[in-house]
């Protein structure tokens, strides 16, 4: 196995008789961005925790650059780790909070100063290396932790949610700054988020999982045009698939039908399905509109620019037969005979 990479053999875990996780298996190459996505309850965080030594597996091996580290403590698995919070030092100085990881290690101080100024130089934290954390924005200071952990030079970076306390605003911004610097580093990361915008635009592959097993792994644009199960169908995308009852569509070789809202033209005049509109958002480059329709209700529209329409009127819609999904009793993805 190549350095830096990350492989997961057969783990499962079990908190009592409740089992969260099971059988789960990802093979993680040298850097790449790996992002764990799911319903709450799915056990991702868990799975993480597992690979940071946090929490021990139920049973399986996780091996990291080759080397089974299933018995390591987090200290020697060489690995860092970015919480949700930030679990900064309040009494130490940006500069404070990186080193001290380093000076406990007895770390040389020169090859300190050089390790913390080049993340500060990367993170461009260059002008607040000597203020403390409640000087510091939320953003800034979850800055400061990738800094801390960057320092280190691990053989694999392990995000928690690192986001998921910032305003909007901060998201997008830091989710930037992630992605630069994962390209510039050339480190593999895992990283963990509920939130699939994050999902979609940092990873290079996803894994979805959902209730203690992985439903699909591939890359963002590879589950969402080829799902292969309503689970995944519904879960990727925003806003979420349309799914019909394929009998009120004359359709019996399929138990559910998927169509996601941009495959949908909507016409006043013309158009398979008649419905009136209960709700319409307007966001400047899309236009989302909600109809109650015979087939489903609501139908979700998503149109793609601004449009008039408006809450009440009557409009047709027609799916656009090359982007339908058919999906079995069991859920699972199928392809109809006649296709």
């Amino acid at each position: 196995m190549i350095l830096g990479a990350l492989e997961l053999k057969n783990i499962s875990k079990s908190f009592g008789n409740v089992e969260v996780l099971k059988d789960i298996n990802l093979d993680v190459n040298e850097g790449e961005f790996i992002i764990f996505v799911g319903p709450s309850g799915c056990g991702k965080s868990t799975l993480l925790r597992i690979i940071a030594g946090l929490e021990d597996a139920t049973g399986g091996e996780v091996i990291i650059s080759g080397k089974n580290v299933s018995a390591l403590p987090p200290s020697k698995r060489g690995i860092a780790m970015v919480f949700q919070t930030y679990a900064l030092y309040p009494h130490l100085t940006v500069r404070g909070n990186m080193a001290l990881g380093l000076k406990q290690a007895g770390t040389p101080k020169a090859e300190i100063n050089q390790r913390v100024e080049l993340a500060c130089d990367l993170l461009s934290l260059d002008e607040l290396i000597e203020r403390r954390p409640a000087e510091l924005s939320g953003g800034q200071r979850q800055r400061v932790a990738i800094g801390r952990a960057i320092v280190r030079k691990p053989e694999l970076f392990l995000f928690d949610e690192p986001l998921s306390n910032l305003d909007a605003a901060l998201r997008v911004n830091t989710r930037l700054e992630i992605a630069r610097l994962h390209k510039q580093l050339g480190a593999t990361m895992v990283y963990v988020t509920h939130d699939q915008v994050e999902a979609m635009t940092l990873a290079d592959r996803i894994v979805v999982l959902n209730e203690t097993r992985v439903e699909q792994i591939g890359s963002p644009m590879e589950l969402y045009n080829n799902p292969a199960n309503e689970f995944v169908a519904g879960f990727i995308g925003s806003p979420k698939m349309n799914f019909i009852d394929a009998e009120r569509l004359g359709i019996r070789d399929a138990k559910t039908i998927g169509i996601r809202p941009e495959h949908i033209k909507a016409d006043y005049e013309k158009g398979d399905w008649p419905g009136q509109i209960i709700h319409v958002e307007h966001l400047g480059s899309d236009t989302n509109l909600y109809v109650d329709t015979k087939v489903a209700n609501p139908l979700s529209v998503r149109l793609f620019g601004n449009h008039d329409f408006k809450a009440g009127e009557t409009i047709h819609m027609t799916p656009l037969a090359d982007k339908t999904y058919y999906f079995d009793n069991d859920g699972e993805r199928v392809v109809p005979a006649d296709k």
